[in-house]
């Protein structure tokens, strides 16, 4: 099995990959999809109970990777007008689908996001939004 990134947009793959890659993860599916203010708000609201629009939100699916035929990584949804740097969101929801979550350890995952960024092209879907990238959002761990 290799990693599967049909799903995500050309744009972000190598942020994906590089991330994926910085875990030690070499197979799997992986989607992202990018959406409007209104989507991510819903999602926001009915999966982590939080009634506002955010950056990004994680839906690990496989988290241990050990069930049956390939594993399913899970959904990453992304939505640019919340973002300051759209490929920054794109690795924080990519960590939080391998079990990391800045919310409960002592900042190990925001030090391996901004280890990534620092080798990624940091420029590669980029967008300033008016929210801001204040709020991150992980539905996952």
């Amino acid at each position: 099995m290799s990693l599967d990134l049909a799903d995500v947009p050309a744009a972000f793959r190598p942020a994906v990959h590089a991330t994926l890659k910085e875990l030690d993860v070499d197979e799997g599916h992986l989607a992202l999809e990018l959406v409007d203010e209104t989507r991510i708000h819903d999602l926001n609201r009915e999966f982590r109970g939080r009634d506002r629009p955010t950056d990004v939100l994680s839906f690990p699916i496989d988290e241990d990777g050990s069930g049956p035929g390939p594993r399913e990584l899970g959904d990453v949804v992304v939505c640019e007008a919340q973002c300051e740097n759209v490929t920054e969101a794109v690795v924080h929801g990519v960590l939080h689908l391998c079990g990391y979550d800045h919310e409960t350890d002592a900042g190990e995952m925001l030090a391996i996001q901004d280890r990534i960024m620092a080798r990624t092209d940091s420029g590669a879907g980029e967008s300033a939004g008016p929210g801001g990238a204040t709020q991150r959002g992980g539905a996952g761990p």
